[in-house]
């Protein structure tokens, strides 16, 4: 088999692709031919030993794959060789062959192409349990999505829609802010790249405001962090939740005495934990996302494809915070 592997601490440039034996699967373990591995923020943390999770190297990065199964450990039930898959591994994924537990592996559609497959849990996954089991959003309730145009802010729109929600994407450009509305978002907002000046975060309060009737929107879905959070914060409406869901412009502070003005609540989204403490919301979760794409009401938005021995560039782009949608790396 071959790898793209992290063999010392660093950036997408020390990624380095080599030849490695064949793994065999163990006792409920599978292992999957890759065809296709998404590409997600945690990679571009987890090889620079920023992530919660921290293998021991040399290590592929790559945690969520689509492929065939072609061999199968003992006492696994419902899974053969020949099923078409996609598994959730953490890491692991730019490789030609991934060993991977059972019951982190799911069978996708005959009609669902691998690229999309291998773009679907991590992001929609995400999108679904903030929307739905955290912030119990209703239909008719606004929605405000911090950098929108990404893999989970792209998703949020799609199922903000799907379950009834006017959604409002803020985005660092007009291009993504396009590529929203092309997504069906209602409305959108292109944020300055530098909101280190108040006069630029109330400015950016203020539209938000205004573009939801002026009394503040009922969600935040921040993806995002940094300096923008707090504003998004301040245009939350009465009893407000704000979706604390990633930091790639830093971990914000907020003064909590908003929270109490505004009786809104901040809420953690750790869509990694609730797969593994609650197994059955999650199981029920993924039914309904494939629901959704049966009907064509989500599709993963994929702009860009590499080759395996290209990993290192596909996660610079989206490091780069240049992707519109979801990169994919690709395994012939």
């Amino acid at each position: 088999m071959k790898a793209m592997l992290s063999k010392e601490v660093g950036g997408p440039d020390t990624l380095v692709l080599e030849d490695l034996p064949d793994p065999d699967p163990g006792k409920k373990q599978v292992r999957i031919r890759v065809h296709a591995a998404g590409v997600n923020f945690p990679d571009t943390l987890i090889i620079r030993d920023m992530y919660q999770m921290k293998p021991p190297r040399p290590f592929a990065p790559g945690g969520e794959v689509a492929g065939v199964i072609d061999a199968v450990g003992e006492g696994v039930e419902g899974l053969a060789i020949g099923d078409r898959v996609l598994g959730m591994s953490g890491f692991g994924g730019f490789a030609t062959h991934l060993v991977i537990e059972a019951a982190k592996v799911i069978k996708i559609p005959d009609a669902m192409p691998y690229d999309e497959a291998a773009c679907f849990v991590l992001t929609y996954g995400t999108s679904y349990h903030a929307l739905k089991d955290r912030a119990e959003i209703k239909a008719g309730e606004s929605l405000l999505i911090l950098g929108a145009a990404g893999g989970v802010g792209a998703a949020a729109i799609e199922l903000g829609k799907a379950l009834g929600a006017r959604v409002i994407a803020a985005v660092s450009s007009e291009d993504k802010a396009q590529f929203c509305r092309d997504l069906g978002a209602d409305e959108t907002i292109v944020y300055s790249r530098d909101m280190s000046d108040r006069a630029v975060r109330k400015a950016f309060s203020d539209r938000i405001k205004a573009l939801s009737g002026g009394e503040g929107v009922d969600v935040v879905y921040d993806a995002v962090g940094g300096d923008y959070a707090e504003p998004a914060l301040r245009a939350l409406a009465w009893k407000g939740r704000f979706l604390v869901v990633g930091f790639p412009a830093g971990i914000p502070k907020i003064p909590l005495n908003l929270t109490l003005l505004k009786g809104c609540q901040i809420v953690g989204v750790f869509w990694g934990a609730h797969t593994l403490r609650e197994p059955s919301g999650h199981a029920a979760n993924m039914a309904d996302l494939f629901g959704f794409y049966g009907e064509v009401r989500i599709k993963p938005r994929i702009s860009a494809s590499y080759p395996l021995a290209e990993a290192g560039a596909a996660l610079q782009l989206l490091q780069d915070r240049k992707v519109l949608g979801k990169v994919v790396v690709t395994v012939d």
